[in-house]
């Protein structure tokens, strides 16, 4: 029997691309680009939806080590600074499988740049597999190409799996009409369409990732990782977050 057929019927979404920033791995205090302790946390949130059946598949960002907009401001041509941001990718892909295996969930590094010795080629029939036997898929060095973001290789992947949504984790429970950091009387949204998004301007994902999502009518739920049951709980599609659909 493979994973799918043994989801129970309680969990709403049963394959989908959990989108992480690379800035989740920073540290607080310690301010290392991979802090340990929270690395096991977003594991552990990880192991536990895995358990529950669904297919779970991955996609990081590499901005707590290196980010190709922001090496361009220092002189970074910026395609290189982009392929240096994937590979950044590549090394917070690694830190996560690490981390997983040793909690027992057997899971495959995939990288859109060929790098035989310590990942597997993108091959989207593998990666189908992989999710159907049960294994947790990361996505690495983003679409491989330069000028393209980690969102936008979550909503292409998301698309090439149809996966039932992509689950965006952020260090905001959800999206609101103005910056709640700025001002106090911003107002959050349970659920928005995609033409709502467009008309207000709201800061979802980057333009080509969300075109994508909206072309393909793939939802996009955004949450605060901080609370630590919020991934089973987005899974389980109880009210969290803010809701991003057609």
């Amino acid at each position: 029997m493979n994973q799918a057929s043994a989801t129970p019927p309680s969990v709403k979404y049963k394959r989908i691309v959990l989108k992480l920033s690379g800035e989740v791995l920073r540290g607080g205090k310690s301010g290392d680009p991979i802090d340990g302790v929270v690395l096991e946390r977003i594991c552990s949130q990880v192991k536990a939806i895995h358990e529950l059946g669904v297919q779970v598949s991955v996609v990081i960002g590499g901005g707590n080590i290196f980010r190709g907009l922001a090496g361009e401001k220092r002189g970074v041509d910026r395609t290189t600074g982009d392929y240096m941001g994937m590979l950044a990718t590549v090394i917070n892909s690694l830190a996560l499988m690490d981390c997983l295996e040793k909690m027992d969930v057997t899971t495959r590094v995939q990288s859109a740049i060929p790098m035989n010795q310590i990942a597997e080629p993108f091959i989207l029939r593998r990666a189908m597999r992989h999710l159907e036997k049960g294994r947790v898929v990361i996505f690495a060095a983003g679409t491989g190409n330069p000028y393209f973001s980690t969102d936008t290789t979550a909503a292409l992947r998301a698309s090439e799996l149809h996966a039932d949504i992509i689950m965006k984790a952020t260090k905001v429970d959800g999206i609101y009409d103005k910056d709640p950091k700025k001002y106090p009387d911003a107002i959050k949204y349970d659920h928005l369409t995609f033409i709502d998004a467009l008309k207000n301007r709201l800061n979802v994902m980057d333009s080509t990732a969300f075109s994508l999502c909206l072309d393909n009518n793939v939802p996009i739920l955004v949450f605060d990782l901080n609370d630590e049951n919020a991934i089973r709980k987005a899974v389980m599609g109880e009210k969290i977050g803010t809701l991003v659909h057609s």
